[in-house]
């Protein structure tokens, strides 16, 4: 999936974006901070990771969500001294050795390194193979308007910070970690037969249990209800277990 980075500069720009996103921007001077910004009812909007650049936070996003995600900032900036635009940097990713001033994905170490700069480094890594295996969700994909990010891995991921106040959809995805047990979530399943990607799964009595994404293999990627996944299910003829 290609990438976009937007740049925010201006004197307010911590404070605005702390004020917004599932992560606490603070982090940024460690390292990459990954993060989401949300709708007000807790639903995924846009995933993506923030770095410092001189007197500038970047923000590298999926390139289909950048127009929507400046635009979503622009409408939060009211009289915030923060300006937004489109930086010319090339990400790059890779689980070899990484280049100079490359950064530690912070979802999982397994995912490598990424890299900003003039040229693409990237290796050849299996993304889809390692996102199975490791259960990472990617926007468009796994992720979508109907999502959660708590049911999509992003405590897991080092997605979102509790401790760090108000952010949009922060009252929502505080209870659902505080006051709820997940009824529903990404899941790792197992497939026997030959299964599709993008395929509801079901019941052996035919009741909706989730959705196949991701295939690697004999693995999969899947949304479930969790109560109804404790026994053998069908997707288009596959036998899937989580």
């Amino acid at each position: 999936m290609t990438r976009s980075i937007l740049a925010l500069s201006g004197a307010d720009r911590h404070d605005f974006l702390q004020g917004l996103i599932t992560n606490d921007v603070a982090h940024t001077k460690d390292g990459l901070v990954y993060a989401a910004l949300l709708t007000p009812q807790g639903k995924y909007l846009a995933d993506f990771f923030v770095f410092e650049r001189g007197e500038a936070l970047m923000i590298d996003v999926a390139t289909s969500l950048a127009p929507m995600l400046a635009q979503r900032l622009t409408m939060y900036r009211l009289r915030a001294d923060v300006q937004i635009a489109q930086a010319d940097v090339i990400v790059s990713r890779g689980t070899g050795a990484a280049p100079e001033g490359a950064l530690p994905d912070p979802r999982n170490q397994a995912l490598g390194w990424r890299a900003y700069g003039a040229a693409d480094l990237s290796d050849n890594t299996d993304w889809d193979a390692l996102a199975v295996e490791h259960m990472i969700p990617e926007s468009g994909i796994e992720l979508t308007p109907d999502s959660y990010i708590l049911e999509m891995g992003f405590e897991r991921l080092s997605g979102v910070d509790f401790k760090k106040g108000c952010y949009v959809g922060q009252e929502i995805t505080a209870r659902m970690k505080h006051k709820t047990q997940l009824k529903k979530g990404l899941a790792q399943v197992q497939i026997e037969g030959a299964a599709q990607p993008d395929t509801p799964i079901t019941t052996e009595d035919g009741k909706p249990a989730g959705h196949l994404h991701r295939i690697h293999g004999t693995s999969g990627l899947a949304y479930l209800r969790f109560d109804r996944a404790n026994a053998p299910m069908q997707a288009n003829g596959a036998t899937i277990t989580i």
